[in-house]
């Protein structure tokens, strides 16, 4: 299987060999869509997020539960990728959006890498890719973790949100501010650079570590919707620890039960 992440170079030299997945997806509710026939890089494709990426939103769920494989194996072969492609997916955030996607197919053995970087976006309006047959397969257990699993002590459980969501100091989406207690900051954006590249591997190793994760750690990867710690999971194998496990409820489920929140910045 590829690298977790890749280069505009690595881009290049199998550019022919590839599908480019643009993936972009905004909080504030502007559209992906819209965006990407704005600009995208050449030969991308658009991958939707709400419709493909993610199943019903809910209480019970949270904001972007795991799509139905049906549905994510549709959206697959609509946007061209199948079952034996190379995916090479980006967005405008650095990749933490992105991740949701790549995560995704790696975790069920399709090759699928996030672009460090973004280039020009010279290529305008809509794209219609050639059909592709992905065949919709379950989603492993052994990768995901479910609400009552973060009762176990003996994981690292690591929360991407922004430090002022994790402390409770802002909450713009879910009815509670705060964190799952026991949970660790590890904010997504704070591994990327200026320019929206991840940083140094050594740097992301240092900030791992100060997150409590070793070579022996279980982690569970958390954020507000099961999204950004897609990311945290990429970072986690391309730094060579083992394989992290996906919260997908996320804060966004949490939020909605009873279970006590905590607000300390830790």
């Amino acid at each position: 299987m590829i690298p977790p992440v890749v280069d505009a170079t690595w881009l290049a030299e199998h550019r022919d060999e590839v599908v480019l997945a643009d993936v972009r997806w905004y909080l504030d509710g502007r559209s992906g869509r819209a965006e990407f026939e704005a600009g995208h890089l050449p030969g991308a494709v658009f991958v939707d997020l709400d419709r493909y990426l993610a199943g019903a939103a809910g209480p019970a769920v949270g904001r972007h539960p795991l799509p139905d494989p049906e549905v994510f194996a549709r959206g697959m072969g609509e946007a061209g990728i199948g079952d034996e492609s190379t995916v090479i997916a980006y967005d405008d955030a650095g990749g933490v959006v992105a991740a949701r996607l790549v995560w995704l197919l790696r975790a069920l053995g399709v090759d699928a890498a996030l672009l460090d970087g973004l280039g020009e976006l010279g290529e305008t309006g809509p794209v219609d890719a050639p059909a592709a047959r992905f065949t919709a397969r379950p989603w492993p257990e052994d990768r995901l973790a479910g609400i009552d699993d973060l009762q176990d002590g003996g994981r690292v459980l690591l929360d991407a949100r922004d430090r002022n969501r994790y402390a409770g100091e802002v909450e713009p989406v879910d009815p509670r501010p705060g964190h799952i207690p026991g949970a660790r900051n590890l904010p997504a954006r704070e591994m990327l650079d200026a320019d929206q590249r991840l940083l140094p591997l050594e740097a992301l190793r240092a900030q791992v570590a100060a997150a409590g994760v070793t070579g022996d750690s279980e982690v569970v990867a958390s954020c507000g919707s099961g999204v950004n710690a897609c990311h945290t999971l990429l970072v986690l194998e391309a730094l060579g620890l083992p394989p992290g496990r996906l919260y997908p409820g996320s804060y966004s489920q949490w939020s909605h039960t009873d279970r006590p929140v905590e607000t300390s910045r830790g």
